[in-house]
């Protein structure tokens, strides 16, 4: 193509939320690495999450917490990817603080843990109502320091590349995109990743950024590549309602893990608001509809004072922004669009139907979520699956390589940050003694 800039990496990943930038942090060092974010990192939905993040409690909760998901999902999920994004939370969270991410303790010192709805118990770690920014604001400074990577802002994928491997397939080889000023990039690699985001750009009422349009969906289904339960799509139960345009200001389900209910115009409660988000969406439309209303109220008078200054810090500033006063008042709530459990078929590893083309986070459907997903997986899953895709492109990458080769490599490197991957894990994922 006339005028385009070309850059060769080894592994490009289209896109720059937790799935994203953890995928990079779990490859070696070795391999050169680019990102690309539609337009600002910022502009993320990992950003948004305000509620926490799950984790195993304890080995005893293994049951309820396969449970809780599977019955949010209608039973819907994919067993197997349940089963790995639960059996892998604890070591996520145990990196992701190593990595400095801060998440609220207890007098004790240990994890604090709150409940969200459709949890049987109190499993989601958090940072404030501000998570989602806490842990990817670290990730995003850790891969800044990676010596491999490199972070293209303002750059938007229009297209994958395709060619052959030696026995004549099919597979991906890469990227085309486009910058803010129109300029063409071709990304050659070995490994593509999509972690595109979700698809709340194209609805008029969404907690998503508008940027969030489905890219990585709409390019796999040219190339032919395996799309899953495209209307898997869930409305979050309570959003700020508000006149003004643009993206709806989500009210964390957290608060009313903490207490905070639901009521009608009447000021009469009508519904039990810990049941999944699909359910408590349905109530409230359903209400709406009944009293002819725009909205309903949710009112956090059972919340303690001292629970809304330090856990929903950030919702008591924008709801006072809006004119409400959350501490003797009722504001207005109403659903809308808020994350996509459908998207690009991928299997246990992230692999897509396209050889050498993967996919992580809201773009893919690994089946943990079911049709609707449970509260607070949504970080936990990108992050679990994300390590999994790098997990396989190394393994595919230096299954080749002798024992000797990677223990050569690897007395010359050491890591650069808290649970990087160097070519030391890549000899043990590839068996090497």
């Amino acid at each position: 193509m006339a005028g385009t800039k070309t850059i060769d990496a080894d592994v490009v990943i289209v896109g720059c939320g937790v799935a994203g930038l953890y995928c990079a942090l779990n490859l070696p060092h070795a391999l050169r690495v680019v990102l690309l974010a539609k337009t600002t990192v910022d502009e993320c939905d990992s950003m948004l999450a305000q509620g926490g993040i799950c984790v195993l409690h304890d080995p005893d909760d293994y049951e309820s917490f396969f449970e809780d998901t599977l019955r949010a999902g209608h039973y819907e999920n994919r067993l197997e990817s349940v089963d790995m994004m639960i059996r892998a939370s604890r070591p996520i969270i145990d990196d992701l603080i190593k990595r400095g991410v801060r998440f609220a303790r207890a007098a004790t010192g240990e994890l604090d843990y709150t409940r969200e709805g459709a949890h049987s118990r109190p499993r989601i770690v958090y940072h404030e109502d501000i998570t989602g920014e806490e842990i990817t604001t670290h990730l995003l400074a850790c891969v800044r320091e990676l010596p491999n990577a490199t972070v293209l802002e303002n750059t938007c994928m229009t297209d994958i590349l395709e060619g052959f491997d030696a026995d004549g397939r099919r597979v991906c080889r890469g990227i085309v995109a486009e910058d803010a000023g129109g300029a063409h990039l071709q990304v050659n690699a070995d490994a593509t990743v999509l972690a595109t985001g979700g698809v709340g750009g194209l609805y008029k009422h969404s907690t998503n950024y508008p940027c969030l349009t489905g890219d990585g969906c709409r390019v796999a289904a040219e190339h032919g590549v395996l799309l899953e339960h495209m209307d898997f799509v869930q409305i979050h139960p309570t959003t700020l309602w508000t006149q003004k345009p643009g993206r709806s200001f989500l009210i964390s389900e957290s608060a009313r893990g903490e207490g905070a209910i639901l009521l009608n115009d009447a000021h009469e409660r009508f519904c039990d608001e810990l049941q999944p988000r699909d359910v408590v969406s349905g109530n409230i439309l359903r209400e709406m509809r009944r009293e002819g209303a725009e909205h309903v109220w949710l009112s956090f008078e059972r919340v303690p004072r001292e629970e809304l200054e330090h856990h929903f810090t950030h919702i008591c500033e924008q709801c006072r922004e809006e004119g409400y006063d959350i501490f003797s008042e009722p504001i207005p709530v109403v659903p809308a669009q808020h994350y996509f459990m459908g998207g690009i078929h991928v299997n246990s590893d992230s692999e897509t139907t396209l050889p050498h083309l993967f996919a992580a986070g809201e773009t893919c459907c690994n089946g943990v979520h079911g049709r609707n997903r449970l509260a607070s997986n949504s970080l936990l899953e990108g992050l679990v699956f994300a390590q999994r895709a790098a997990d396989k492109i190394m393994r595919d990458r230096f299954a080749a390589d002798t024992a000797a080769q990677l223990a050569v490599a690897a007395s010359e490197r050491s890591r650069f940050v808290a649970g990087s991957r160097d070519v030391t894990d890549v000899a043990l994922l590839c068996g090497a003694e």
